[in-house]
Protein backbone atom coordinates (compact mmCIF):
# COMPACT_ATOMS: atom_id res chain seq x y z
CA UNK A 1 0.00 0.00 0.00
CA UNK A 2 2.72 2.19 -1.00
CA UNK A 3 2.14 5.50 -3.34
CA UNK A 4 1.88 5.85 -7.24
CA UNK A 5 6.01 6.84 -6.49
CA UNK A 6 6.79 3.67 -4.59
CA UNK A 7 7.67 5.48 -1.49
CA UNK A 8 6.05 4.63 1.21
CA UNK A 9 4.13 7.06 3.79
CA UNK A 10 5.29 7.94 7.18
CA UNK A 11 4.12 5.57 9.67
CA UNK A 12 4.32 5.36 13.92
CA UNK A 13 4.95 8.11 16.74
CA UNK A 14 6.16 10.96 14.40
CA UNK A 15 2.82 10.19 11.90
CA UNK A 16 0.12 12.31 13.59
CA UNK A 17 -2.79 10.58 11.51
CA UNK A 18 -1.47 7.04 13.02
CA UNK A 19 -1.73 8.12 16.76
CA UNK A 20 -5.43 6.92 17.39
CA UNK A 21 -4.41 3.31 16.03
CA UNK A 22 -1.10 3.29 18.07
CA UNK A 23 -3.05 4.29 21.27
CA UNK A 24 -5.25 1.53 20.59
CA UNK A 25 -2.89 -1.11 19.98
CA UNK A 26 -1.19 -0.06 23.15
CA UNK A 27 -4.24 -0.53 25.12
CA UNK A 28 -5.07 -3.46 23.68
CA UNK A 29 -1.18 -5.12 23.18
CA UNK A 30 -1.44 -5.08 27.11
CA UNK A 31 -1.76 -8.32 28.58
CA UNK A 32 -5.17 -9.59 29.39
CA UNK A 33 -6.92 -6.61 27.63
CA UNK A 34 -8.17 -8.59 24.57
CA UNK A 35 -8.84 -11.52 26.57
CA UNK A 36 -11.04 -9.65 29.01
CA UNK A 37 -13.44 -8.01 25.66
CA UNK A 38 -13.61 -11.59 24.25
CA UNK A 39 -15.36 -13.08 27.41
CA UNK A 40 -17.53 -10.29 27.71
CA UNK A 41 -18.63 -10.09 23.86
CA UNK A 42 -21.17 -13.01 24.74
CA UNK A 43 -23.03 -11.34 27.98
CA UNK A 44 -21.72 -9.15 30.90
CA UNK A 45 -20.68 -10.62 33.91
CA UNK A 46 -19.43 -10.82 37.29
CA UNK A 47 -16.12 -10.13 38.37
CA UNK A 48 -15.89 -13.55 40.12
CA UNK A 49 -17.20 -15.46 36.87
CA UNK A 50 -14.90 -13.22 34.59
CA UNK A 51 -11.91 -14.38 36.87
CA UNK A 52 -12.76 -17.84 37.11
CA UNK A 53 -12.68 -17.61 33.11
CA UNK A 54 -9.71 -15.82 32.75
CA UNK A 55 -7.06 -18.84 34.11
CA UNK A 56 -4.03 -17.73 34.77
CA UNK A 57 -4.99 -13.80 35.61
CA UNK A 58 -4.69 -13.02 38.98
CA UNK A 59 -7.60 -11.00 40.96
CA UNK A 60 -5.48 -8.03 40.97
CA UNK A 61 -4.24 -7.29 37.50
CA UNK A 62 -7.97 -8.54 36.18
CA UNK A 63 -8.73 -5.62 38.48
CA UNK A 64 -6.13 -3.18 36.60
CA UNK A 65 -7.20 -4.58 33.55
CA UNK A 66 -10.99 -3.91 34.22
CA UNK A 67 -10.13 -0.13 35.57
CA UNK A 68 -8.07 0.34 32.50
CA UNK A 69 -11.24 -0.49 29.42
CA UNK A 70 -13.55 1.40 32.01
CA UNK A 71 -11.26 4.50 31.61
CA UNK A 72 -11.12 4.17 27.89
CA UNK A 73 -14.76 3.56 28.18
CA UNK A 74 -15.02 0.21 26.70
CA UNK A 75 -16.75 -1.18 29.51
CA UNK A 76 -18.73 0.01 32.37
CA UNK A 77 -19.55 -2.01 35.70
CA UNK A 78 -23.65 -2.38 35.84
CA UNK A 79 -25.73 -1.38 39.16
CA UNK A 80 -26.03 -5.51 39.26
CA UNK A 81 -22.25 -5.19 39.43
CA UNK A 82 -21.35 -7.02 36.63
CA UNK A 83 -19.43 -5.90 33.64
CA UNK A 84 -20.82 -5.12 30.01
CA UNK A 85 -19.77 -3.66 26.26
CA UNK A 86 -20.08 -0.55 26.38
CA UNK A 87 -21.24 0.76 22.70
CA UNK A 88 -17.81 1.14 22.11
CA UNK A 89 -16.90 -2.00 22.92
CA UNK A 90 -19.67 -3.62 21.39
CA UNK A 91 -18.05 -2.21 18.00
CA UNK A 92 -14.24 -2.89 18.98
CA UNK A 93 -15.65 -6.74 19.55
CA UNK A 94 -17.06 -6.65 16.16
CA UNK A 95 -13.92 -4.98 14.47
CA UNK A 96 -12.03 -7.83 16.02
CA UNK A 97 -14.45 -10.59 14.28
CA UNK A 98 -12.19 -11.06 11.62
CA UNK A 99 -9.01 -11.66 13.63
CA UNK A 100 -11.04 -14.68 15.27
CA UNK A 101 -12.03 -15.64 11.71
CA UNK A 102 -8.07 -16.03 10.74
CA UNK A 103 -7.21 -17.31 13.75
CA UNK A 104 -9.28 -20.19 13.58
CA UNK A 105 -7.76 -20.60 10.04
CA UNK A 106 -4.32 -20.30 11.33
CA UNK A 107 -4.96 -22.99 13.72
CA UNK A 108 -5.80 -25.74 10.90
CA UNK A 109 -4.65 -24.60 8.09
CA UNK A 110 -1.62 -22.18 8.24
CA UNK A 111 0.06 -22.55 11.53
CA UNK A 112 3.66 -24.14 11.02
CA UNK A 113 4.42 -27.70 12.58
Amino acid sequence: MGSASGAKPPRGRDDPADEPMLTTMDLLGQRWMMRVLWELEPAPLGFLELRRRMGQCSSSMLSVRLHHLQTAGLIVKTPAKTYELTTAGTELTAALQPLWTWSKRWATDLKPT
